[in-house]
This record gives C-alpha cells, sequence and structure tokens, in this order.
C-alpha cells in the first residue's frame, strides 16, 4: 500500500477514535470552569484492596500486574469519565481506553508500554506479553496515541503506604501507583494510589471506579 495512503487512512482512524470536543457542552463544565487554571487540579486517592483472587490466578501462571491492569481497565470501562480527559486547556473524546506499564527492558532501562482494553482476559494477557516483549527486546517505548490512558507504575520490591505523583502539567491522564503487596492469614492485600485530574472526574466518581475495581477482582474467573 502507497504510504502516503496509509498515513492519511491511520489519521482518520485516530481522528474518529479521539476528537476534541467543547468542555461547556459535557458534563464536566463546572468542573472544567472552577480547575483548569488551578496550578495543582491533580486530586490522589488511596484504597487498599483485597487481591487474595489474583494471588490464587497467579499460582495458576497469569502475572499478577497484567490481572491488575485488566481489572483496572474494566472497570474504567464502565466510568463515562474516563473517556474524556483535558489536555492542553482543551477536552478530548476518546472511544478507546488503554493502560501504560513501566517495562525494564534488556538494557535494564525504562520504557512505557500501552496495551488496549479487551474484555476478554485471555486474548488481553496475550496482547499483554506480546507487547511487553517487544518493549523488551526493542528498547522503545510502545504507545496508543489514539487511546485515553491510564498510567500505572508498579513498585513490587518495596513495601510502601502509598505515592502522591509529581505535576508537571504535561501527563493529566489518571495513574495508579502501587507497591509490594501484603498476606496476612490467608488475606492479600494490596494499597493503590489512584491520581486523577479534577477537571475529568470528581471524588465520587474516582471512588466509584476504585469500588469498581474491587468488584472486577471478586468477579474475576478464567
Amino acid at each position: 500500500m502507497n504510504m502516503a495512503i496509509y498515513n492519511a487512512q491511520d489519521n482518520l482512524e485516530r481522528r474518529k477514535r479521539m476528537h476534541e470536543i467543547d468542555p461547556l457542552k459535557t458534563n464536566r463544565a463546572t468542573s472544567y470552569k472552577l480547575y483548569i487554571n488551578a496550578p495543582m487540579p491533580m486530586v490522589t486517592i488511596f484504597k487498599t484492596f483485597d487481591i487474595t483472587k489474583l494471588i490464587q490466578l497467579k499460582e495458576k501462571g497469569y502475572k499478577l500486574n497484567m490481572l491488575l491492569c485488566y481489572c483496572i481497565l474494566s472497570a474504567a470501562q464502565k466510568t463515562k469519565e474516563f473517556y474524556l480527559l483535558p489536555i492542553d486547556h482543551k477536552m478530548f473524546q476518546y472511544d478507546q481506553l488503554g493502560i501504560s506499564i513501566l517495562v525494564k527492558n534488556k538494557k535494564q532501562e525504562l520504557n512505557s508500554c500501552d496495551v488496549s482494553y479487551n474484555d476478554n482476559l485471555d486474548a488481553f494477557n496475550s496482547d499483554y506479553l506480546q507487547r511487553v516483549q517487544q518493549v523488551k527486546e526493542t528498547c522503545k517505548d510502545l504507545e496508543l496515541p489514539d487511546h485515553m490512558i491510564i498510567g500505572t507504575s508498579s513498585l513490587i520490591h518495596h513495601e510502601i503506604d502509598g505515592v502522591i505523583n509529581m505535576y508537571s502539567g504535561i501527563f493529566n491522564n489518571p495513574f495508579l501507583i502501587w507497591g509490594k503487596y501484603k498476606t496476612i492469614d490467608k488475606t492479600t492485600t494490596l494499597r493503590i494510589s489512584f491520581q486523577f485530574h479534577h477537571v475529568q472526574m470528581d471524588g465520587d466518581e474516582a471512588c466509584q471506579f476504585l469500588d469498581e475495581i474491587q468488584n472486577q477482582i471478586n468477579d474475576l474467573n478464567t
């Protein structure tokens, strides 16, 4: 295929999946007026999750990080606010969600790897493993620029109570961070920090999202 034609078609598909909208004509209009010029518009909420079921699935061969990413995306796709994102005082609407993982490549350096949401766990797992391996080998970021990306960072070798991420004014995307899980008796818990832009959602929607992550964990079947 002619590369110019391919790029034109690719750009057209991207525009279909994300486009600028008038923020004052959305349900986020009030929050947009209140917080778009705030020097620190990010909010962080902490929640402790019961991930005992994920540990059981991990013992069957699934990667824990993949399972967490799947449950996060499954919860996010039920929350309409995740399909909107403020960027440079503009508001964009997306048709697809993805999640970003930090991958240590073969040079022992970090790259980002985006994975698109798929409601089928095994299909998501296959895509996750393939893309992570590609990033490890190529030492290059693998992005999905037409997706609304949820950022993640897993500090799994460290026991932490939570993280409040820096705000640079560049990355407005929602972001989740977790450390090492804890097991007491037969229950395994994991505390997660969730950072979000106040224009994108309010605290109530954020808490509903976190509650839905726990629901997704509880309901996960293979």
